[in-house]
């Protein structure tokens, strides 16, 4: 007789395979029909949680793996957030102006240049075709967010009030125009802040050069330094800024030697420094004719090395002992700190290269020529003047442009900065106030603060945002006044930035403008555009203060380690500056993405991971299982084979929801039982279900993702999988359809199923919302609309029974020790399945809680037959036994005969007892076969 209608078989319609390439983007399109983000909004009660999404940039159509991770992490934040009640509206954002477009777009122009206008259209057409491309990237991998609003920093109103928060700060003092020497890219043409800078390795010349001591200074030295020739001794990688030279720097404290050589002439360099430099350049000491420290020297006259000019001595902070000679080349036009050591001594500045790298014509001799191809001219040159001391090359690492990747160079030129001098403490103040996740970010952008120079703003680009200042052309004064700003902004907010260069300067200023009392007013306007991280850290106004669902300050800023000195640092600069207050409560970086092998990747090594190929293999949901898995703390490592593995635990949990799903189908929540009837291995697994909630939640709230991943993965694998589906699979197929042990069963199941569901909802975003969709339709009503409109589980104190669990793993534990005899058997080929076997368990009489334990297992033998999976289960109290003192386990292979329907292997008088029913066992399936419900 066929016993399977007999069965309680699973039923589902929830496939075992996900099918992701078609499943997930159905889903998508159900959460955007149905406005579930919306809705979401709309009833939450708790208060906002702000993530405010850093703009990723628009230089490509493409998202990377970075992207992935970045995004992804921001959602399981969100979704979290949302489904515990506090609603987390998220505008994404996207960059969308600076060099990099810029680049892309001119790359292939002649010599003959665009109009500035013509470029900025194209550039703008550029980023909104990656803008496209990037959002369905993004839209891909499930993320929660307002799609319909994103925020870019070359809309109308964003760039508007960009501007009014330059205004605040031009208002407080904070703008000035200068010349200084800025990061200078020759490449791109453009002054470069500290955060566009990369470094790589680049051959350099290594020089020493005399630089002679004037006659007539002479007088100011000892007399037997009087018929001496003199020369400061200096060191420089950078021949070519020696037409710029106008000082020599010494530290004062140092002490100074005046070295006569061998051959003559007295060679002057730092003290600790002798043996070293005269090692390297190849002179022998005759004789240490003097020794003095540096203050001594100040402002004594050399002759430049080929000019007929004068070189000052000075002294500098910024001279060590760690390379060189003591005496340090200055030019004032091509370095910070000579440029700050020279306007103490009012050296002027000199900075004879424009902005292609030509030198121009206050370098007599070198008009003309790039400035890296002066560098062997300029060596020669040394070489024929009886100079040059000494020549090499060396390879270090060196500043280099992070788009054109081509070396930088410093340049003294006239721009605009944000004098952080001005705001500096209340900076550092404010990051006190901030909670950094990992809490090293503190100290690194304290430090990062603490030590830059002022914020070089401008740029000699026309792809971004106008810096709004006027210029009186009678005067050429420069005019920056908050009221013009805002009046350009009010413009800029109407037609876009465009019309900085669609109109004159008389037509952008005010009507009836007059600046001050001249008789002419004339005027032209700056053509420099504002640094790209001002525009991004300008968004905590342009986004925070004006979307009407946000909030000003942000609860978090997440984005990678970098940012501490890109978006992270301009944001706190500017929020400071307008505002008073950081933008951002808490901060969380996550490190880079590596392949498998800890490199970085990169497409002439092959090691990418493209981010839509392993959706396209594996799904959405592997992809964010990954980033859930990571701890993100540091750089995290990916390749294709850890995706497969993770694809597998991925399929494990959608085994566990499916499990569960297909044994409930006659189930509804009516007919759940009350807690106190629930068998204790059930109340058991509702005591983990508990503790697992708690977990989870605490995991979330920490920023802590890789411990839910850990928790799940332990929770589903084998807490319910390996052990208690393994147990209870017999009672749900086999018993009685309306049987208190399997109700007790599905009641347990059904708890379970909606926790589960619910935890995984921020992570396995589709997973989850699939399952809900093939829940049997009684237990589907109890769901809202989408698990994205659920409530995050709770827990349930209610099922927090210490002293059960303590009881149950002893129990386990009895299970662990026969699980390995049956293992044993089964390798000596003994037995094939464990309900072959019957097991004992004597229970040691010397320990009275094992002795309680035996009691409540021989009350519960059923119980407990189920659960060691054996056919017969003995439980006895044991005198010891030789050197077994404690309780042990032990099994012996049943000689019987297996029942058609259970499966099990029963003795000769437990089964076929019923001549109806001659292959079932007695014990249990004869009379749930004759109680079956008849199905009309």
């Amino acid at each position: 007789m066929d016993y399977k209608q007999y069965l309680n078989l699973p039923q589902t319609t929830f496939s075992m395979r996900a099918n992701s390439a078609q499943r997930e983007p159905q889903l998508q399109t159900f959460w955007k029909d149905a406005q579930i983000y919306q809705k979401n909004l709309s009833f939450r009660t708790g208060t906002k949680f702000i993530l405010h999404d850093g703009p990723p940039y628009l230089s490509s159509g493409k998202i990377h793996i970075g992207h992935a991770l970045n995004r992804v992490l921001k959602d399981l934040v969100v979704k979290y957030q949302t489904l515990n009640n506090h609603p987390s509206p998220l505008v994404f954002g996207y960059d969308c102006h600076g060099l990099p477009i810029e680049h892309e777009v001119t790359k292939n122009q002649k010599i003959v240049e665009d109009p500035p206008l013509k470029t900025r259209q194209a550039c703008q057409e550029f980023a909104r075709q990656n803008l496209a491309g990037q959002t369905s990237n993004f839209y891909r991998l499930g993320l929660m967010g307002d799609w319909d609003k994103s925020y870019l920093t070359m809309n109308p109103r964003y760039e508007a009030a960009q501007l009014r928060v330059f205004a605040e700060m031009v208002n407080k003092g904070y703008i000035y125009k200068g010349l200084k020497p800025v990061y200078w890219s020759i490449g791109a043409h453009t002054a470069l802040a500290e955060a566009e800078v990369e470094y790589m390795d680049r051959t350099s010349n290594s020089i020493y050069v005399k630089m002679s001591l004037l006659e007539s200074e002479k007088q100011h030295l000892p007399e037997v330094l009087q018929s001496e020739k003199i020369s400061f001794v200096i060191w420089t990688t950078t021949p070519w800024t020696l037409p710029a030279n106008l000082g020599v720097a010494l530290n004062a404290d140092f002490t100074y030697s005046f070295v006569k050589t061998t051959n003559g002439e007295v060679l002057v360099v730092a003290d600790k420094l002798h043996e070293a430099v005269f090692k390297t350049i190849g002179q022998e000491t005759q004789a240490v004719l003097w020794q003095t420290q540096g203050k001594n020297l100040e402002r004594l006259q050399c002759q430049h090395p080929f000019y007929e000019r004068t070189s000052l001595v000075i002294l500098g902070n910024h001279v060590t002992a760690e390379a060189g000679t003591g005496c340090v080349h200055t030019a004032p036009g091509h370095g910070m700190e000579d440029f700050i050591a020279g306007e103490k001594y009012k050296l002027g500045v000199l900075s004879p290269v424009n902005e292609k790298g030509i030198f121009t014509s206050e370098a007599p001799g070198f008009e003309g020529l790039f400035y890296e191809k002066a560098n062997p001219i300029i060596i020669d040159l040394l070489k024929e003047k009886g100079k040059l001391l000494f020549h090499t090359t060396f390879v270090h690492s060196f500043p280099h442009c992070w788009r054109t990747k081509t070396p930088l160079i410093y340049r003294a030129t006239e721009q605009w900065f944000a004098s952080v001098d001005g705001f500096r403490q209340k900076a550092l103040d404010a990051v006190k106030t901030v909670n950094w996740i990992p809490s090293s970010g503190q100290e690194r952008i304290s430090n990062m603060i603490a030590d830059r120079s002022d914020w070089c703003i401008s740029r000699q680009r026309v792809w971004g945002v106008p810096i709004p200042a006027f210029y009186h052309i009678e005067s050429g004064e420069a005019i920056l006044e908050k009221d013009l700003i805002l009046h350009v902004a009010n413009l800029v907010e109407e037609k876009g930035s465009d019309i900085w260069w669609q109109l004159e300067a008389e037509d952008l200023l005010p009507a009836k403008y007059r600046y001050k009392d001249y008789q002419s007013q004339t005027f032209r306007k700056e053509t420099d555009i504002m640094d790209v991280w001002f525009d991004s850290g300008s968004s905590h106004t342009s986004v925070l203060q004006v979307e009407p669902e946000l909030q000003y300050p942000a609860d978090l800023y997440l984005e990678g380690s970098d940012q501490h000195r890109g978006w992270f640092q301009s944001s706190l600069l500017t929020a400071i500056a307008a505002h008073g207050s950081p933008p951002y409560k808490t901060v969380l970086t996550h490190g880079f993405v590596l392949d498998g092998q800890g490199r970085k990747m990169s497409k002439s090594l092959g090691n990418t991971v493209e981010p839509l190929k392993v959706i396209e293999q594996y799904g959405a949901d592997v992809l964010r299982l990954w980033v859930a898995s990571v701890d993100y703390s540091s750089d995290v490592k990916v390749s294709y084979d850890t995706l497969g593995q993770l694809a597998e635990i991925y399929k494990k949990i959608r085994n566990t929801v499916r499990f569960i799903i297909s044994n409930l189908y006659d189930f509804t929540p009516d007919k759940a039982l009350p807690y106190a009837e629930l068998s204790e291995l059930d109340r058991y697994v509702l005591h983990n279900l508990n503790e697992v909630v708690g977990q989870v939640r605490k995991s979330f709230d920490s920023y802590a993702f890789y411990r839910f991943y850990q928790i799940i993965q332990n929770f589903c694998v084998i807490d319910l999988s390996n052990i208690y589906f393994a147990i209870v699979k017999d009672i749900l197929y086999i018993e009685h359809p309306d049987s208190n042990l399997r109700r007790s069963v599905q009641t347990v199941l059904w708890e379970v199923l909606k926790a589960l569901m619910g935890m995984i909802t921020p992570v396995l975003t589709h997973l989850a919302e699939d399952a809900r969709e093939h829940l049997p339709e009684a237990l589907k009503a109890t769901w809202p609309e989408s698990v994205l409109l659920a409530e995050y589980p709770q827990g349930n104190e209610a099922w927090q029974n210490n002293a059960l669990a303590k009881k149950w793993e002893r129990i386990f534990a009895y299970r662990d020790q026969l699980n390995l005899l049956l293992e044993e058997a089964r390798k000596a080929k003994e037995l094939g399945r464990s309900l072959e076997a019957k097991a004992s368990i004597y229970i040691s009489e010397k320990d009275n809680q094992e002795l309680q334990l035996s009691a409540y297992l021989q009350e519960h033998l059923d119980l407990f037959t189920q659960v060691m999976m054996v056919s017969y289960l003995k439980v006895e109290n044991a005198q010891p036994i030789g050197q077994l003192s404690q309780s042990f386990v032990s099994i012996e292979v049943i000689s019987g005969t297996k029942c058609e329907r259970c499966w099990g292997v029963f003795e000769a008088e437990d089964i076929g007892q019923d001549p109806a029913h001659p292959h079932l066992c007695n014990r249990r399936c004869g009379k749930i076969v004759e109680n079956w419900p008849i199905s009309e």
